[in-house]
């Protein structure tokens, strides 16, 4: 029955994917609120969340498919960025969280406050990312955010392993604490790269586009699991899950940009739809764990207005915590002259955006979730309700306030660099010019050293390189047109007009192959076969710079 519920659960989730992408909204947005309000609804079948299912089979693919379109110069060069939010304010968020938590409620083991800092820290970007990219931020801004969301996860993750064991009464000094941080940070980096390098050597050995997209596939997973169950010293060490399929999923998106094109094409196609299919379904999970936050309230022997005042709190304090600490951690730095003076100073705008950008996400509700019932002497886990309670609030409060609000910030405070498409145009061209001029100078090679030994004649020859070079020359042409003109001159453009042909005449070969074979003049393997082939030249057609001239 469950695995109808679930479907029933995923099926709708992509629903209102589709919906939202029709209207230009927020994906994660929709299916939150939608998932909310059907877990009112008496007699819906109960879909508990599972740990180990969102931390080992849904959370490594979806880092691993953002680490694999990440840039690694751009990481590099905002990694300072990167680390004193991926990292640093984890640490401050939970250690804040912790002690707002421990003083309203004083009953509360501090230690017990400290996982609930460790569960509400780490922020989800998948939201944030999504309004970014449809609004236009700056690529700058955008890098921050994605690599944000690499390495947060792995920091809070490990962080709660150590609150968690001091709670349990497995944990050692603040030293040993430390310790464990470190080993977790390096084994999950060397885990990572081992394993890019091993799995990078194995795809350039099968040299098979399909076998290569369904290795690729399983590299998250074994990475995470290799790297979690990795214990050199006790079991209280291991490497971390997430920095290794991070690590990796960086170094192997690296050498993507040197595989063949069959290759990328096919892995670009795979993982945007395995990104689809786990975000639309973590949304709604999140939703839909509103009955077991409300069960776990009523048996609690606390007062429930009490813990629901305590929750608006924290929910509170963990969005202000990141708003002065953004600015801070940009400007502090450079008044003491200590990073950044290389690099001007983002704008106030950028960073005000920055950091209204803390929606919390399922990793948040999966940790909560996760924490034992009981601890190592056998007594009740102190506080386990109330950590579910308050990280269901934050992670639900985020997404709703931060999420709902962000686009309107965003349009109010224009926050856009409009140089950034003058300066990608000047790019493009100066690269496109370079790649003519080695075709042309590559083509005069040819012919030199093969035209003239093939048995043709001298005015064929140069019929045949006329024909090639006008192919370089007129694709570097369309694009000069696509860039540079206006978008009325693109539509009156000679391009334009023979975009539309070509994509017209496309349609006439295929509309007709689809009656040969409804006459039955035609098997459905032939017809596949032309299909494939006219299908490739229209998605090139639409997807490259004539697209923007049609």
């Amino acid at each position: 029955m469950e695995i109808l519920v679930l479907m029933a659960v995923l099926a709708g989730s992509l629903g209102l994917t589709a919906l939202a992408r029709h209207l230009n909204f927020s994906a994660p947005l929709l299916i939150v609120v939608v998932a909310l309000g059907i877990s009112f609804i008496p007699g819906v079948p109960r879909l508990e969340l599972e740990p180990e299912l969102i931390l080992t089979l849904v959370l490594p693919p979806l880092l691993y498919s953002t680490s694999l379109e990440s840039s690694f110069a751009q990481f590099r060069a905002a990694s300072r960025a990167i680390v004193a939010l991926g990292v640093v304010l984890v640490l401050v968020t939970a250690l804040v969280v912790g002690l707002t938590v421990h003083l309203l409620l004083p009953d509360l083991p501090l230690a017990s406050a400290f996982v609930l800092g460790a569960v509400v820290a780490p922020p989800d970007a998948v939201t944030a990312v999504a309004i970014g990219r449809r609004l236009g931020l700056p690529r700058r801004l955008m890098t921050v955010l994605t690599g944000e969301s690499l390495v947060n996860d792995a920091a809070a993750l490990t962080l709660y392993k150590i609150t968690l064991a001091a709670v349990l009464g497995t944990a050692g000094s603040i030293g040993h604490g430390f310790a464990v941080f470190a080993v977790a940070v390096v084994l999950g980096i060397g885990v990572g790269l081992v394993a890019g390098l091993l799995v990078g050597f194995v795809r350039r050995k099968l040299d098979d586009p399909l076998m290569e997209s369904a290795f690729g596939v399983v590299v998250p997973f074994a990475v995470y699991v290799a790297a979690e169950h990795l214990h050199p010293f006790s079991a209280d060490f291991s490497g971390s899950g997430v920095l290794a399929v991070v690590t990796a999923g960086l170094y192997l998106g690296n050498q993507s940009l040197h595989a063949s094109s069959a290759t990328r094409v096919q892995d670009s196609s795979v993982w945007a739809a395995i990104d689809v299919l786990l975000e639309a379904l973590v949304f709604a999970l999140m939703g839909l764990q509103l009955p077991f936050v409300l069960d776990s309230v009523q048996a609690s022997h606390s007062d429930n207005l009490t813990l629901v005042w305590c929750a608006l709190v924290v929910l509170l304090v963990t969005m202000a915590v990141r708003i002065p600490y953004v600015f801070l951690s940009t400007y502090l730095p450079r008044a003491v002259r200590l990073f950044g003076r290389g690099r001007p100073a983002p704008s106030w705008r950028q960073l005000t955006v920055l950091s209204w950008t803390g929606m919390r996400g399922v990793v948040t509700l999966a940790a909560a979730t996760g924490v034992p019932l009981v601890t190592a002497s056998g007594e009740p886990f102190p506080g386990r309700d109330e950590i579910q309670l308050f990280a269901f609030a934050v992670a639900i409060g985020t997404v709703l306030v931060q999420g709902l609000t962000l686009p309107a910030l965003i349009r109010k405070l224009k926050v856009r660099d409009e140089d950034e498409a003058a300066r990608d145009e000047a790019q493009e061209l100066e690269a496109r010019s370079a790649a003519m001029e080695a075709a042309l100078n590559r083509l005069d090679e040819l012919l030199a050293d093969h035209l003239s030994a093939v048995d043709i004649s001298e005015e064929r020859a140069a019929k045949l390189a006329a024909r090639l070079r006008t192919l370089v020359e007129t694709r570097y042409r369309g694009a000069v047109a696509a860039i540079s003109l206006s978008a009325e001159e693109r539509a009156a453009s000679p391009h334009a007009a023979f975009v539309k042909a070509r994509r017209e005449l496309l349609i006439t070969q295929r509309e007709t192959l689809l009656a040969e074979r409804e006459a039955g003049r035609l098997d459905d393997e032939v017809l596949r076969k032309v299909l494939r082939e006219l299908d490739l030249e229209e998605l090139a057609l639409s997807n490259t710079l004539t697209s923007r001239l049609s």
